[in-house]
């Protein structure tokens, strides 16, 4: 099993130097991990590379196909929350 990059991917290149097992390359229209090279960082880090350092919330799945960083992971902002506390940003 393996992590994956999805179309929400930017191309931004903060993945692919940091995989440990060189999984990560660029494709069209976004970078891609090949599977059969992914170790998901075990034996290296706690946590996947990948998905600690990708500025794009929902651009990873983990193994199961779940978002290794969803919506909220960057900001703290839980999803529910969000609209609320643009406008209070946007009324200072």
């Amino acid at each position: 099993m393996s992590y994956e990059i999805v179309e929400s991917c930017v191309n931004c290149w903060a993945c692919e130097p940091l995989c440990p097992s060189q999984a990560i390359f660029e494709a069209r229209p976004h970078f891609l991990i090949d599977a059969k090279k992914c170790t998901e960082c075990e034996g290296d880090f706690a946590e996947p590379q990948c998905a600690g350092i990708c500025p794009i919330e929902g651009a990873i799945l983990n193994p199961f196909g779940e978002l290794a960083n969803p919506p909220g992971s960057l900001t703290g902002i839980p999803p529910e929350r969000l609209e609320e506390v643009m406008a209070e940003i946007q009324a200072r």
